[in-house]
């Protein structure tokens, strides 16, 4: 049997695209989406695109915690991949995205019809820099919903279609963090806006507080049942990319109880 070919640096870019958007557990040969990964590009196999998935798993800190290990040639093949990632994020999430969607054919217009992108009176540099950021927030999105497992931290919701990512450390506020799990949060549209506004917050101990203002309303019917009723509760907390301490410090300087 003739030996596979190595993996081109483009084939580990877009199979690293997909393991920032899959449940670990879910990283095997007959997961659907590893079988579409495999008919996209074409001469790799299920078995190998999961076994690609693994690697990254090996390079992962977290996973590496767990005691996840995969083979050493492949360790050696994915891993400058991952340091890619960890030294410029918005860069090469974006570069996989561009790469995907050139193995489909489609420009990332076509890809991600449901964004809207406002390029109409947008050139060169300018029309570019939009595309970038409304991809990588999309996956941005990807991500955290499948670490918080498309579940709202504070009431559980469970509908993707209510779900946002809520960036702990502002989208604007820390380039370097954007696309960084552990600045995000999977919150419903309500607790998110909330956030955004500072009604809300989340000490360092995971427990939602609620600020003076909100308090101000606690007689109104809506309070108890949206807010009042989870005051000093534990979020609901992911298994893996749990809130960074030092974002949350972050956002809690900023919050008036």
């Amino acid at each position: 049997m003739a030996k596979s070919p190595n993996w081109t640096r483009e084939e580990l870019i877009v199979a690293f695209n997909l393991y920032l958007k899959l449940p670990f557990g879910q990283m095997h040969k007959s997961n659907a989406k590893v079988k579409e990964l495999a008919a996209i590009l074409g001469r790799r196999t299920p078995d190998s695109v999961a076994m690609r998935l693994t690697n990254f798993a090996s390079v992962d800190p977290y996973h590496q915690n767990r005691g996840v290990k995969g083979m050493s040639g492949g360790y050696s093949q994915v891993k400058p991949i991952w340091d890619e990632f960890i030294n410029n994020q918005e860069e090469l999430i974006f570069e996989s995205e561009r790469i995907l969607a050139e193995y489909k054919h489609e420009t990332l217009e076509e890809a991600y019809p449901e964004i809207e992108f406002d390029l109409k009176d947008l050139k060169g540099e300018m029309k570019t820099r939009l595309v970038k950021t409304r991809v990588n927030q999309n996956v941005f999105r990807q991500m955290i919903l499948k670490t918080y497992e498309s579940r709202c931290a504070i009431s559980g919701i469970d509908l993707p279609e209510l779900l946002v990512a809520g960036h702990i450390v502002p989208w604007a506020e820390n380039e370097h963090e954007r696309l960084n799990p552990e600045n995000g949060i999977c919150l419903s549209n309500l607790y998110d806006r909330a956030y955004e506004k500072g009604l809300i917050c989340i000490d360092t101990d995971y427990k939602l507080l609620l600020s003076k203002q909100l308090k101000g309303h606690t007689t109104k019917e809506f309070y108890q049942q949206f807010f009042g009723r989870f005051e000093r509760h534990l979020i609901l907390l992911p298994k893996s990319y749990q809130p960074r301490k030092e974002f949350l410090e972050y956002r809690l300087k900023q919050f008036e109880l």
